[in-house]
């Protein structure tokens, strides 16, 4: 190639090849990338939105089955506690016989034998009785109807029990009815005060 045909190509010009190398880097390219980051936030975003709410739904899943095992628990909770007056009528069955002259022995055995396996059965769907008698008042657990002088008890103690309460799992079923031990010269007929000042039931 001769010197003219080498110069043909100025220091001002430049090559086709150079050409397409200035449209690649262009103004286009720049728009091409920029939606390409564009694009990436909003994958990223979208992604972590995904997540926020799949953790979201784990929660709720995991709230709602609790739930449902809560329910499960007490859904007999009016049936159960409709059926304690009956054993509270088969414990006034019992004290009724043993006070009467004859005793009634053949029938005291009969009642106690249906009151132990009554209160079994309500004992496998978590029913219990409240412990009461020699215990501290509680007056979550006890409504006291009735205090009274004692000698030996500690004050507030429970001396007797009119009427059982019963637990189902760990919530109150029915309050225990007790008695319990006044202090010193204290007035006699008078219930000792719940936590928050007043009565319990």
């Amino acid at each position: 190639m001769s010197t003219k045909d080498e110069n043909t190509y100025g220091d001002s010009d430049l090559r086709p090849s150079d050409r397409g190398q200035e449209a690649y880097d262009g103004p286009g390219q720049r728009h091409r990338n920029e939606d390409c980051s564009e694009t990436a936030d909003e994958l990223k975003a979208q992604q972590d939105k995904y997540l926020r709410l799949a953790a979201e739904f784990e929660n709720y899943k995991r709230l709602a089955q609790r739930d449902q095992r809560e329910h499960a628990r007490f859904a007999n909770e009016n049936v159960l506690k409709d059926m304690l007056p009956i054993v509270d009528n088969l414990d006034r069955a019992i004290h009724f016989a043993k006070a009467s002259p004859d005793k009634g022995s053949g029938l005291i055995q009969g009642v106690e034998l249906t009151l132990k396996q009554f209160l079994e059965t309500l004992e496998k769907y978590g029913v219990k009785r409240i412990t009461s008698i020699g215990e501290r008042f509680d007056p979550s657990r006890h409504e006291a109807v009735a205090q009274v002088d004692s000698g030996n008890a500690p004050e507030t103690t429970v001396l007797h029990e009119h009427q059982p309460g019963y637990l189902l799992h760990e919530r109150i079923l029915r309050p225990s009815m007790v008695t319990v031990a006044a202090a010193p010269n204290s007035a006699r007929g008078s219930v000792p005060e719940t936590e928050e000042g007043e009565h319990h039931g």
